[in-house]
């Protein structure tokens, strides 16, 4: 195909954040529009740490819609994937019809070719759904004109996509209407609102989860009488303290929260029956290590959260970074064979004091954290201008094909 035909006015590329939520999304009132039974909130983290990257193109050459994923072709027809397609041609048919002389004078029957990528471990617990449904929503948008309220049709891919496709502090309003039009996200506050807010992941492991959340939720929400009680009785309060908190930069408020948050989602992971375990050894190994630093300085400096994997998240402020990484190096020594430890935000090096260490009074753990990503609030997803990067060339094709062949 030559470039004359398949011109870069009809090829897109965007990026689109991960995030990590703090009032957790577990359960679906409604699996095919993917419905939440509480409210959840999240920090968008910062897309040069972690970030999907998605082209899409159109073409009258193409034979088919095809998608390829981190270098692999996939199934296209996912209902997932479907759902989000559908519903952004809809939306760009309904423009065209109302005679939008704005909207991208695209021809909505050609086929689409999508690929995408991420820099991070693809299901290992690290929101790589959220991000990528997110990426693909709002490039597909951009592709074909359309505007306005994305979050309702990443919902539709993924539940945590919606807040993925807004910055900094995002809570997804579950809503009530049977049809889903008010489930939605929200932006609380943007990323430049708590400057000196950071976010370490402590990578467990970056192998695919032994259950993934979608069979999870379900089972959990056939099972579990707390995450009945949870969504009914804790979520609502929650949502309304922590966003107060974030609100006036309350670190040690926001901090008891998201912790206790996670708590409480593993344990209603435990109460489903038969039980999920997400968290492992290293993982607990953490959660004790954050509770003993914080009870020596007296207060909340670092605050976990686990979503549905052993990786640890935690939030800090940076004064209090360095001190912390050093932690994690002493009682998780790292491999000594060259590769990076510390991924992300530079830190600088820091020495722990004997009376910490004592109070601390842990057996190191060797190998048990694979590495550290430091990063902070972000923005949401952006259009790439650069041409150039474009991961389909001229042919409709991804890039990499041809690199290795």
């Amino acid at each position: 195909m030559s470039d004359e035909k398949f011109n870069v006015k009809s090829q897109v590329t965007c990026t689109a954040p991960v995030n990590i939520a703090v009032i957790k999304y577990w359960g679906k009132r409604n699996e095919g529009l993917i419905l939440p039974i509480n409210s959840s909130l999240s920090v968008t983290l910062h897309q040069d740490q972690l970030k999907t990257t998605t082209t899409v193109a159109s073409s009258l050459h193409f034979k088919e819609d095809r998608i390829w994923l981190n270098g692999k072709e996939d199934n296209i027809n996912h209902p997932r994937l479907q759902s989000c397609l559908r519903e952004i041609r809809r939306l760009a048919r309904k423009r065209s019809s109302d005679g939008d002389n704005n909207s991208e004078k695209l021809n909505l029957s050609h086929k689409v070719h999508i690929c995408s990528i991420n820099n991070f471990p693809t299901a290992a617990g690290l929101a790589s759904s959220a991000a990528g449904y997110a990426c693909l929503v709002y490039t597909l948008a951009r592709l074909y004109g359309v505007e306005g309220e994305l979050s309702e049709v990443a919902r539709q891919g993924s539940g945590s996509a919606c807040r993925s496709m807004y910055g900094g502090f995002v809570q997804w309003i579950m809503g009530d209407k049977p049809d889903g039009k008010d489930s939605i996200a929200e932006q609380i506050q943007p990323e430049t609102h708590w400057p000196e807010l950071r976010v370490l992941i402590l990578v467990v492991s970056a192998e695919r989860k032994p259950v993934g959340s979608t069979a999870g939720m379900q089972t959990s929400v056939q099972t579990s009488p707390l995450l009945k009680y949870r969504a009914e009785s804790v979520v609502p309060e929650r949502m309304k303290e922590i966003i107060a908190a974030i609100r006036r930069r309350d670190f040690e408020t926001f901090g008891e929260l998201t912790m206790k948050d996670s708590n409480q989602f593993h344990a209603t992971c435990l109460d489903t029956y038969p039980p999920i375990f997400y968290l492992n050894d290293v993982s607990k190994r953490i959660i004790s290590l954050v509770h003993r630093y914080n009870t020596y300085y007296g207060r909340t400096r670092l605050a976990y959260t686990f979503d549905a994997g052993p990786n640890a998240v935690v939030y800090t402020l940076e004064e209090h970074v360095d001190e912390f990484v050093e932690l994690i190096k002493q009682y998780f020594p790292p491999e000594t064979n060259g590769e990076q430890f510390l991924k992300g935000l530079a830190v600088s090096p820091a020495s722990v004091t004997e009376e910490l260490k004592s109070a601390i009074g842990m057996e190191s753990c060797p190998r048990g954290i694979s590495y550290i990503i430091n990063t902070k609030a972000g923005p949401g997803p952006r259009v790439v201008e650069d041409t150039s990067l474009h991961l389909l060339g001229s042919d409709g094709l991804p890039k990499h094909l041809k690199q290795s062949a």
